[in-house]
């Protein structure tokens, strides 16, 4: 059988669940913050002195379009029989450490756009 508590008893407003751990965002400070500075959500979260996870829900509730954490290879701009004559010239090593990227990530990358 059930307790009954109190407060429900007679009448009164039960708050249930854990509390806020800050102030909930409005829709303008992460439009502001979010949308217009392309802030992240942490940056967003530590400048509005609120968690990340308050940060997602508000952007959720007012219907803003969350960024995807993703980001495109900058090996996808370069033509492909460019990038395989500078394998063909430095290695998949030497080559990768003059485009910036990881040598595995060369090799991946190759390895698609030639199944394509």
């Amino acid at each position: 059988m059930g307790r009954i508590r109190y407060k429900e008893a007679i009448g009164l407003e039960v708050k249930r669940g854990r509390p806020p751990a800050g102030p909930a965002p409005s829709k303008a400070d992460l439009v502001k913050l979010y949308v217009q500075e392309g802030q992240s959500v942490r940056d967003v979260a530590a400048a509005l002195g609120c968690s990340k996870d308050a940060v997602h829900r508000a952007l959720k509730h007012f219907g803003i379009n969350v960024r995807s954490c993703a980001s495109r290879s900058k090996l996808r701009v370069i033509a492909l029989d460019v990038l395989e004559a500078g394998v063909k010239a430095d290695g998949v090593r030497g080559y990768a450490r003059a485009l910036g990227v990881d040598e595995g990530t060369l090799r991946h990358h190759l390895k698609g756009r030639r199944g394509q």
